[in-house]
This record gives C-alpha cells, structure tokens and sequence, in this order.
C-alpha cells in the first residue's frame, strides 16, 4: 500500500512538473507570437524604433529611448581629462555602496601619474520611499559631483538600458579620455594593476575591450533559469563573446560605435550579452587579459596577499572585505 502510495505520488508531481512547462512554453510562444504580430503590423519599424517600445516583454528593454540626464554636476570630463574613468552603476538608494568605494580604490588619484577618476550611474528611485531616496542623492551630488543620474526606472532588469545611458555620457563627454573601465559596485578593482595593464606596449589604443571574457557562453533554454532566453529572441545556440559584466575596460572610441550598432539590435536584458552582441556587429573581438586570474568573479575566499597582488578586479561577499582587501592590496608583496 505504502509502495502504492508513493508511486501515484511519483506520477503525480511528474504531471504537475510538466503542466508547468507547458503552460510556461505556451507563455513564451504566446509572448514572441504577440511581438511578431506587432512588427508585421507595422507596431514596430525596425530594430532601431526602440523609442515606440510601450511594453518590450520579458526579454528585451525599452532601449533605445529619449532618456534625460536629470543629474549630471560632474567635472569629471568637463573641467578635466582623466586617463581612467570608473563608471560604477548602482541602486540610487545604496549611498553605503558609494561612501566605500570613496572611502577605498575609488578615491584613488592620481595613479601612477596619471589621473584617475570616479563616476557613479544611477537611475530613477521606486517604491513608496523614492522621493525621500530622490532628495537623498541631490543631496549626495552636492557634497561629491560625483553622481550622474537619468530617468529611467532603476531596476535589475533595466541593467542594459542603465549600461547605455552611461555609454551616451561617455560619448558626449569623454572622447579625449584615453579608457573607461565599468565596476560593479561589489568589486575590489586594484587601480594600480588596471594601470599598469592598461600602460603596457601591447594594449591596444582603440577598439579595444577587455575583462573576463565568455567566448563560448550558450543561449540558456530552461525556462526555470533567471537568464533564459528562447528561440524566437535569440537563434543562436551561443552569445557572440563579451567581457563579463561585474568589470570590463574599453577605449574610450568605443562608447560611440556601440551605440551606433545598438541601433540595428534589439536591446536583450542581460546587459553584457547585449554588448558582446554590439561588438559583433561592429566586427570587434574582446582581448583576453594577460592572466585569466586578472579577474575573477567567482573566488575562493579568503584571497590571500599574493593573489591581490595580481588581481585588477574581484568580487567581494561583503563592504568589510572589500574594505579589508583594499587595505591588503596596497601592501608590497613578493610571491
């Protein structure tokens, strides 16, 4: 009886598992049906006609788009030149995050002679306490110009529109800059090594990306997963190549030419998929890093010292490891 029970148990939770997939596969088919019927109804002109993008779905983002910089009392490329920029995107109300990258690799300057300076990206507040949040980083702005800010909506699923809106100020503002590098901002990046890699001979001067580069990462099909993306969107089995997200460098003539290849894509949400995605268009190929543990994104922690001595970027678990890492970075080491 008991064996009995246990098998229509089975049986059932396996009917339940596939009711499941069906009615998310018919979701799926249902939201690029409704989307193919919008572009050959004439809802949608072309990959470029972002601007009319009411509802984008699940997948893509409503990018490009006439987005305003509401806050932007940065001199940072105005009244200066700096050699480096880090552009670290964050949540508007994680003033915490900010104050630690301040306190540690972002107040670093100048490095190795040259100048380095720090920009932090940053979108629209939600939730019930977003004026409160708002008024919070016009204050925050005031006492650093460090903050640039544009009215999209800030959100994890916004992340492409976020990385675009900061490649149009870059490419307004930032052309006689020599390199820009994207943070997240629970990454320790070590200035000194970014420096030393990006002075090398060998470095490219234009066209050039660099980070931890995927080359072979695959399209993911189970609907289960955060990053799933189906058929209809995307054809291919792989992403074309690009540099993971939590820290990439680039010439500073590339912000400009990705934008003008993101006018024939249709924007994906997952942000660095979308760049790799630029980059082929334009017929560029990231750049491996000298050493693969330049970056790591998923590390074994503790780090001991001589691993931060050749770390350029790392993921941290939490602001006093980042704080205790930073420290540790700026000892001399031999290994």
């Amino acid at each position: 009886m008991g064996t009995r029970r246990a098998l229509l148990k089975c049986v059932f939770f396996i009917i339940l598992a596939a009711v499941v997939v069906f009615f998310i596969y018919m979701n799926t088919a249902g939201e690029c049906g409704r989307w193919d019927h919008r572009r050959r109804t004439g809802e949608l002109t072309g990959a470029a006609s972002g601007s009319q993008w009411e509802d984008p779905g699940p997948y893509h983002v409503a990018y490009p788009r006439n987005y305003k910089f509401i806050m932007d009392d940065t001199q940072t490329c105005k009244s200066t030149t700096p050699f480096l920029i880090l552009m670290v995107p964050v949540a508007p109300g994680d003033a915490a995050a900010r104050d630690l990258i301040r306190q540690t690799w972002g107040g670093e300057n100048p490095v190795l002679g040259h100048l380095v300076e720090t920009v932090f990206v940053t979108g629209l507040p939600g939730g019930a306490h977003a004026e409160q949040t708002q008024e919070k980083l016009r204050e925050e702005s005031r006492l650093h110009r460090d903050l640039i800010q544009s009215n999209f909506q800030d959100s994890y699923h916004n992340l492409t529109i976020k990385t675009m809106v900061m490649l149009e100020w870059l490419a307004k503002h930032c052309t006689e800059s020599a390199f820009v590098v994207k943070v997240d901002s629970d990454v320790l990046l070590h200035v000194r090594n970014l420096l030393k890699l990006l002075l090398e001979p060998g470095t490219a001067k234009r066209n050039y990306m660099t980070g931890l580069v995927w080359w072979h990462s695959p399209v993911l099909r189970n609907p289960f997963n955060k990053f799933y993306m189906p058929r209809c969107v995307i054809a291919e089995s792989e992403y074309p190549p690009y540099p993971l997200g939590m820290a990439y460098v680039m010439s500073l003539d590339l912000p400009g030419k990705i934008l003008g290849a993101s006018l024939q894509i249709k924007p994906i949400f997952i942000e660095d998929a979308h760049l790799g995605m630029c980059l082929k268009r334009l017929g560029i190929s990231p750049t491996d890093p000298p050493r693969r543990d330049m970056f790591i994104v998923k590390p074994t922690h503790p780090l001991n010292s001589c691993s931060l001595s050749k770390v350029v970027a790392v993921t941290t678990t939490s602001p006093s490891q980042m704080r205790r890492y930073w420290e540790r970075s700026r000892e001399e080491v031999r290994c």
